[in-house]
């Protein structure tokens, strides 16, 4: 296993070093922005698991067809997907992965985000996945399986512990896990991610949204 934070000297990661890549971090962390544009210098196709599980009406997809449908993304020999659920994350996801990139943001960022993303969707009715939106009474709501702000703060250590811990479990000895802790390390590693010609991208300067995308379960 490679455990390897980010470092200003690592000039470009070449595109063979990373083929099938995990994104994975809290709610508000960034991962659907981030994972999108690390598929796009890696010119790989891209799955967010949060919308192929959250089904018309917020109906959730039953488990044995989530497991199917993200497994016809990853045994194809390049992709980035992004998402915590753990379902497909450890008998899908990471079985077939060569990297986990874990957004471990710090909590007054992520929160920071996730406020500010919530509030525009629920300004603007931005559709979401499947003609999902969210909604006005769960914002107030201190339910966390209602309230994603709700279950963004209480999912904050619980997947913090968790990834740390998988990190030194022999089980995943096969990836390599890059640890980002602020937005400007992500920022640093796409523009450090070789761009589609194998050479060290001339993109400008990558800017991950603020907010993050994205609402992932347990």
């Amino acid at each position: 296993m490679w455990t390897t934070p980010y470092r200003r000297s690592h000039r470009h990661i070449r595109k063979d070093a990373m083929r099938r890549i995990s994104v994975v971090g809290c709610p508000g962390a960034g991962k659907t922005a981030f994972a999108r544009q690390l598929a796009d210098r890696l010119d790989v196709p891209r799955l967010e698991l949060d919308s192929i599980f959250h089904l018309a009406n917020w109906t959730e997809l039953p488990g044995d067809e989530f497991e199917r449908r993200t497994a016809d993304v990853a045994k194809s020999d390049g992709w980035v997907i992004d998402g915590n659920y753990s379902r497909v994350r450890d008998q899908v996801v990471w079985p077939t992965a060569d990297t986990v990139v874990w957004l471990d943001l710090p909590r007054r960022v992520v929160m920071t985000q996730l406020l500010r993303r919530t509030l525009r969707r629920v300004l603007t009715r931005e559709e979401l996945w499947n003609g999902n939106r969210e909604r006005v009474p769960n914002l107030m709501s201190w339910d966390p399986h209602r309230s994603i702000l709700r279950w963004g703060w209480t999912r904050y250590t619980p997947y913090r512990e968790r990834y740390a811990a998988a990190m030194n479990d022999p089980a995943w000895d096969h990836l390599r896990f890059v640890r980002l802790r602020t937005v400007r390390e992500a920022a640093r590693f796409l523009d450090a991610t070789a761009s589609t010609d194998d050479q060290a991208s001339t993109a400008p300067p990558s800017r991950i949204a603020r907010p993050g995308a994205g609402r992932s379960a347990s």
